[in-house]
Parts: C-alpha cells; sequence; structure tokens
C-alpha cells in the first residue's frame, strides 16, 4: 500500500514531530531511517519485513557488513550510515556523562557501557574514573582477555587509579555469552579489587556486568 493513502498524521515523520521519538515503534523509527522502500514494498512494509528477518532492531543495528547487506532494501550507504550513528549515539553519551554525576543517573551510566561493551566478542573490563564530585574524568579499558575471561590485576587497577587521581571508580565488564548474571570469579574479583584500592582511599561505586540486552549492578543487587 502507498504510504500517501495513510493518513498524514500516521506517518513516521509527522508522527515523531507531534508526539515525540518515544511514540515511534521500532518498524517507524527505521522507515525513518530508510526513507525509502523498494518496488514491491512501501519503506514501513519494508522495514517491519526486516525486523523479522533479523529478529530484533538491535540485531539489525549489530549486524556484520556482510549480513547487513544481504539484504533486499540494504546496502554498503546504509550500512555506513548505521556504524555512524551508533558511533554518534556512544559519543553523545560519553559526553553527557563526562559533563554530569554518574551517580544521579545510573540509568544512563548502564546506557553508555551496554553500547560500549555489549557486542565484544571478547571479554573487556572497564573502569570509570571519577573525581571527588564523582564526575567522570576518563574511561579506559584496563584488561582484555579470551571468549570466557580476562585477567586483572588489582595493582594495575590502583596505580592507573592513582595517575588519573582518582577519588573513585565505577567498574564494569561483559560477558561474551549475553548472560550478565554476575559469576562466583567476578565477586572474587571485585572483593580484591575494593581491598587494594580502599589501601590508597579510593571507593568502589559500582561494578557493572553487561550482557546482550541486560546490565546487572553489583550496588543494586547488594554485593557492594
Amino acid at each position: 500500500m502507498s504510504l500517501k493513502r495513510l493518513p498524514k498524521g500516521s506517518l513516521p515523520r509527522e508522527k515523531l514531530l507531534n508526539q515525540g521519538a518515544h511514540s515511534l515503534s521500532d518498524a517507524e523509527l527505521l522507515a525513518i531511517f530508510l526513507r525509502t522502500g523498494t518496488g514491491a514494498m512501501n519503506v514501513l512494509e519494508l522495514s517491519d519485513h526486516l525486523l523479522r528477518e533479523f529478529g530484533s532492531l538491535a540485531a539489525l543495528l549489530s549486524a556484520s557488513e556482510q549480513e547487513f547487506c544481504a539484504h533486499h532494501g540494504l546496502g554498503q550507504a546504509k550500512y555506513v550510515q548505521v556504524l555512524a550513528i551508533l558511533e554518534m549515539s556512544k559519543r553523545y553519551l560519553a559526553e553527557s556523562m563526562q559533563k554530569g554525576n554518574a551517580l544521579t543517573s545510573p540509568e544512563q551510566t548502564k546506557q553508555y557501557l551496554s553500547v560500549l561493551l555489549r557486542k565484544n566478542s571478547r571479554e573487556s573490563f572497564h573502569v570509570l574514573f571519577l573525581d571527588n564530585q564523582h564526575r567522570v574524568i576518563s574511561d579506559e579499558v584496563l584488561f582484555q582477555g579470551t571468549l570466557d575471561s580476562a585477567a586483572i590485576y588489582p595493582r594495575e587497577v590502583v596505580k592507573r587509579s592513582l595517575e588519573q587521581n582518582a577519588a573513585a571508580v565505577i567498574f564494569a565488564h561483559n560477558h561474551p555469552s549475553g548472560i550478565a548474571e554476575p559469576s562466583d570469579a567476578d565477586k572474587r574479583i571485585t572483593r580484591r579489587l575494593i581491598d587494594a584500592l580502599s589501601l590508597v582511599e579510593i571507593r568502589v561505586l559500582d561494578h557493572f556486568v553487561v550482557g546482550d540486552p541486560d546490565v546487572v549492578s553489583f550496588a543494586e543487587r547488594g554485593l557492594i
């Protein structure tokens, strides 16, 4: 069916302007990104078709170039646009975090870390270094491991925290399996890091385990 036959207020672009981006479905958001359909499908039908083929919007956005371009209606130009959008989202969240207090926006912290770590195929250990007002000084990946483990050395974490003049830190690491549940090893290394950093009066405020799609907070679980 032609989009011209739909009520103007129900078209994705007009709906976004009138009701806000939050009111749009995944298919409607994707339709705005795609802009045009194919000879057989209008852009909304194409969007719905692609979401069914990929399984979800997240799966589409995280697809490899080969997987993405294999679908009719997509191509390298749109794949490049996806990468640009994801990178802009990452930088926006990073800049917002650095301007604010990491503890007053735990959901934003979760979003940032999820975008940063969720699709990593290797386990990565990430540290947010915070000043005495809990503003982000910097964030770094300190360790990277295999598919199921990462070697984390408390001495190196202490050293880097002192170099950054951090008053507090937030840890995060991803589980490539996609399961965000903290393991016994996660709990043990967190306790070792807390003990090591307490000797130089640096607080560990939280440790996030990033899965797909969930993110688990040690602080919210009462593990810190």
